[in-house]
């Protein structure tokens, strides 16, 4: 369940010394620097250098980037629907060879698989992010702290998450066009955003039941753990259409989510409620034995969408990218319309394989 709820807690920084050694080191590192990745695209005449703000300043890219490390939990998918294959991604969801879901597999296409990093709680795997020889660290979907960013500066460039805005709360698009930028395909990674929400459009204009509908997403996190207004996975929710909960904002404060009290269930009470769990027959039972949630309108007449996070299709809805959205919102359109459909009796269907 944490994996859903991505909080890279601060760390030390490491010693000066140590990183000059691991750099210095890199050719003996754990991570996998046999030469540059194949890539498929190049970047755009003039592109560089090219200088992009972040939380932390501004970061400039004087050249085309060959050996990409994704601190972003979701960067990755970007890096490869641009044509290039990062040398080293950061796990988040699914435990996948190269931490590259299989939505994401076509963008690969076959080539080698980048090295994963694994984040145990302490932040990034410096010495091991060294030994990959980098020339460009990307951390936009991230909780990159400043201390991690001077830190990992001094192996390469980094691009870290946006000044505005909680950690983890970049919008895909500007994700996109961000990384765009950094790899001088700026014009590409517009038409990779122009691409996907017209996707998006068109599954809405199919469903015109989503408009004005309310919907919220949720997870039994420590109880009942609801995303906010500034997270990726309730803007899949409103790109369809759905309007959120009034007072979800304000209830989640200035964060990506937030674990609901016994007195504001009633923000669950929608027309489609998306729970993600880790066993739907399982954790349903267990929600609906609570009263203040199962006398709950959004249960009585069967407006709930469970899925369960353990499978390819939850941990997409969880990546949210140019490469997941078309995967996710295919699969996911069908149960959100029987869920709003106002008819208790039509079962939600189960997602396609």
């Amino acid at each position: 369940m944490f994996r859903l709820l991505p909080r890279i807690r601060p760390v030390a920084v490491a010693a000066s010394a140590l990183l000059m050694l691991s750099v210095a080191a890199c050719g003996s590192g754990d991570g996998d620097d046999s030469g540059a990745p194949a890539s498929d695209s190049k970047a755009d005449k003039g592109a560089f250098p090219v200088s992009i703000g972040h939380r932390f300043g501004t970061t400039t890219v004087k050249s085309e980037p060959q050996r990409i490390v994704t601190v972003g939990l979701t960067d990755q998918d970007t890096v490869l629907a641009l044509g290039k294959v990062p040398v080293g991604t950061t796990e988040f969801v699914g435990e996948y060879k190269g931490a590259v879901g299989p939505w994401a597999e076509k963008a690969l296409g076959g080539k080698q698989r980048p090295t994963v990093l694994h984040d145990d709680g302490t932040g990034p795997q410096v010495e091991k992010i060294a030994a990959l020889r980098p020339d460009l660290i990307l951390a936009l979907y991230s909780g990159l702290t400043k201390d991690q960013y001077r830190t990992l500066s001094k192996i390469a460039p980094v691009v870290a998450q946006p000044k505005d805005g909680p950690d983890w709360s970049i919008t895909w698009q500007q994700q996109t066009e961000q990384i765009g930028k950094a790899l001088g395909q700026g014009p590409k990674a517009e038409q990779l955003v122009a691409a996907t929400e017209k996707h998006l459009a068109d599954t809405a204009a199919k469903h015109p039941e989503f408009k004005g509908s309310s919907a919220v997403m949720a997870t039994a996190y420590e109880g009942r753990y609801v995303y906010g207004p500034q997270d990726n996975r309730s803007r899949v929710l409103h790109s369809l259409g759905f309007t959120l909960p009034a007072d979800l904002g304000k209830v989640v404060g200035d964060s990506f989510g937030a674990n609901l009290s016994k007195e504001r269930t009633d923000l669950l009470d929608t027309d489609a409620l998306v729970w993600l769990v880790a066993d739907p027959a399982k954790d349903a039972a267990k929600l609906r034995k609570d009263p203040l949630y199962g006398d709950l309108d959004v249960v009585k007449q069967g407006r709930e969408v469970y899925v369960s996070e353990n499978t390819d299709f939850g941990h997409a809805i969880s990546f949210v990218s140019p490469l997941s959205l078309p995967y996710v919102v295919d699969r996911m359109a069908p149960m959100l319309s029987a869920a709003v459909d106002g008819k208790p009796a039509t079962e939600v269907p189960a997602p396609r394989a």
